[in-house]
C-alpha cells in the first residue's frame, strides 16, 4: 500500500519537473506514471486473497498535537474495484485531452494527479473525518477543471454551481461526523461499527448521511447541478464526473448507512426507495426529452444511479451486489459515451443530436462502438450493465413487487432513449450539416477499445467481480 502511494507522489513530482513548453514530454511522462499507478492497482488485485476481509492494512499516526488515534488505510473487495476504476480512467483522460486542452496543459495534468490522489484516499481510508476531507477535497480540482478548461462561456458559472451545490449537501455529513465524535469520542470507522447507538441518534444521523450522498449520486430533486456541470466540463471532467464522482455517493451510502446505523436504515428504507424509484422513472423520462448529446448522457446517469440506493436499502444481498456492480458498469459505459460525444464534437462542434445521421456509412468504427455502448446502456444481456440491473431488479421484486414493476418501466425508458439515440445518429442518408466525417483514428481507437472489451467481459464473466464483492459484503457488517 505504501508503495502505491509512493508511485502516486513520484508521478506527480515527475510531471511537475517537466517544462510546460514541452507538451509532448508532459504527455509521455503523465501517461507513463498514470499507467504505472494503474498497473500497481492491478498488482494489488493480484495479491488479494479473495476471502473478502480487509487487506493491505496500514496504520498511520496523526502525530503532533492531534491525539486522534491511528488512521487506518485498507482495501476490501468493494473498494478494490473502485480503486481500479479510478486508476483506469485517469490515463484515458490524459490520452483524450491532448488536443482539446489548448492552454495550461501542465497545470491540467497536475490537477488530474491531485484529483487521483484524493479519489484514491476516499476508497482507502476508514476514518470518517479523513474520508470527509478527501471526499470534499475532490471538489477543488473538479472546480478548476470545469472553470478553467471547460468548453463554453458558461463554464465559470457551472463550476461555481457544481462546487457550492455539492459542498452544501456535504455539510450535513460533516455535522453528522461532529455529532458522532461528541457522542462516542471517535471517528474511527471500525470502532463505530461496534458501538450500539440509540435509535434516535441513528434516525437523525442517517438523514444527514443520506442527504449528503444523495446530492453526489445524484437523486431527484438533488440533481439540478449535474447537467450544467457535464455540458460545460471538458471531456476529462465529464469522464471523471460520470465515471467516479457520482459513485462516491453510492459508495458512501454503502459504507456509512447500514453498517453504522442499522436500525435507522430499516426505518428510512421505504422513504429512500421512493426517492430511488422517482429517480429511475423520472430520470428516464427526462432523458427521452433531451436533444443535446451530453445532456442525454447526463440525465441517463440520474436514471441509472437511482438503482443504487434502491439496491442498498432493500437490505438483500442481490441488491447490494447489484448496486456495486452497476456503479462499476456505469462508470465504464457512461465514461465511454462521453468520450464518443467528444469525438463527434471535435469534428463538427455541435452536440445537437438532430445534426447527426448516417454515421454507419461514414464512420463505421465509431458507429459500431456506439452500438455496443447503447446496447450496454440499455442493459442488454451479455453487457456489464445487464448484470447490475438484473441483481437490482431481483432485489426490488423481492422487497416489494410493486417497486419492481415501477423500476421495470424505468428500464423500458432506458431502452427507448438508447436505441433512439443510436438510430438517429447512425442510419439514414448523410447529413447536409456535416462537411466531413473522418472515422476514429488510432489514438481515439486506443481510448475507446479498452472500454468495449471491459463492457463485454463484465457481461460474459461477471463472477470474477461478483464473488469478490459478495465475499466482502458477507464479511463486513454491510452484509
Amino acid at each position: 500500500m505504501s508503495l502505491f502511494w509512493l508511485i502516486l507522489l513520484i508521478g506527480a513530482i515527475s510531471v511537475m519537473r517537466v517544462s510546460r513548453e514541452k507538451k509532448s514530454l508532459l504527455i509521455k511522462r503523465a501517461l507513463e506514471w498514470s499507467l504505472a499507478i494503474f498497473f500497481s492497482a492491478l498488482v494489488l488485485w493480484g495479491g488479494f486473497d479473495g476471502e473478502g476481509h480487509f487487506q493491505f492494512i496500514e496504520f498511520v499516526e496523526w502525530g503532533g498535537f492531534l491525539d486522534w488515534g491511528p488512521l487506518l488505510f485498507a482495501l476490501d473487495g468493494v473498494s478494490l474495484f473502485f480503486l481500479l476504476l479510478t486508476t483506469f480512467l485517469i490515463p484515458i483522460c490524459i490520452l483524450i485531452s491532448q488536443k482539446s486542452i489548448k492552454f495550461l496543459f501542465k497545470e491540467f495534468l497536475l490537477c488530474l494527479f491531485f484529483l487521483e490522489v484524493l479519489l484514491v484516499g476516499v476508497f482507502l481510508v476508514f476514518d470518517l473525518l479523513l474520508f470527509y476531507i478527501f471526499f470534499e477535497g475532490v471538489l477543488i480540482p473538479m472546480f478548476f477543471l470545469i472553470g478553467i478548461w471547460g468548453s463554453r462561456e458558461e463554464k465559470v458559472r457551472a463550476s461555481f454551481y457544481f462546487f457550492f451545490f455539492t459542498f452544501a449537501g456535504s455539510v450535513f455529513f460533516f455535522f453528522v461526523i461532529l455529532f458522532l465524535y461528541q457522542t462516542t469520542g471517535t471517528t474511527d470507522y471500525f470502532l463505530l461499527l461496534n458501538m450500539k447507538l440509540s435509535f434516535n441518534v441513528q434516525k437523525w444521523a442517517l438523514v444527514g448521511v443520506f442527504l449528503s450522498f444523495a446530492v453526489k449520486l445524484p437523486l431527484i430533486p438533488f440533481h439540478i447541478w449535474l447537467p450544467q456541470a457535464h455540458v460545460e466540463a471538458p471531456v476529462a471532467g465529464s469522464v471523471i464526473l460520470a465515471g467516479i464522482l457520482l459513485k462516491l455517493g453510492g459508495y458512501g451510502l454503502l459504507r456509512f448507512s447500514w453498517p453504522i446505523f442499522p436500525e435507522a436504515s430499516f426505518y428510512w428504507a421505504p422513504v429512500i426507495i421512493v426517492f430511488s424509484v422517482i429517480a429511475v422513472v423520472y430520470g428516464g423520462l427526462m432523458t427521452c426529452r433531451q436533444i443535446d448529446f451530453k445532456r442525454l448522457v447526463a440525465y441517463s446517469s440520474v436514471a441509472h444511479m437511482g438503482l443504487v440506493p434502491l439496491g442498498i436499502f432493500t437490505h438483500i444481498m442481490e441488491g447490494l451486489v447489484g448496486a456495486v456492480f452497476l456503479m462499476l458498469a456505469h462508470g465504464f459505459v457512461s465514461s465511454a459515451l462521453f468520450i464518443g460525444v467528444t469525438f463527434l464534437y471535435d469534428r463538427h462542434h455541435t452536440r445537437l443530436i438532430k445534426y447527426y445521421r448516417g454515421l454507419t456509412l461514414t464512420m463505421p468504427l465509431f458507429a459500431v462502438s456506439m452500438l455496443v455502448l447503447s446496447l450496454s446502456n440499455m442493459g442488454l444481456p451479455l453487457s456489464c450493465n445487464f448484470v447490475g440491473e438484473f441483481f437490482s431488479l431481483l432485489a426490488a421484486f423481492k422487497y416489494y413487487y410493486g417497486v419492481g414493476v415501477l423500476v421495470v418501466f424505468g428500464a423500458l425508458f432506458s431502452a427507448i432513449y438508447s436505441l433512439s439515440l443510436f438510430n438517429r445518429i447512425s442510419f439514414g442518408g448523410g447529413s447536409n450539416y456535416l462537411l466531413f466525417n473522418r472515422d476514429l483514428n488510432r489514438q481515439e481507437g486506443f481510448a475507446m477499445f479498452p472500454f468495449l472489451i471491459i463492457i463485454f467481459l463484465g457481461g460474459v464473466v461477471p463472477f470474477f467481480v461478483i464473488n469478490l464483492v459478495k465475499n466482502s459484503l458477507v464479511f463486513s457488517p454491510v452484509g
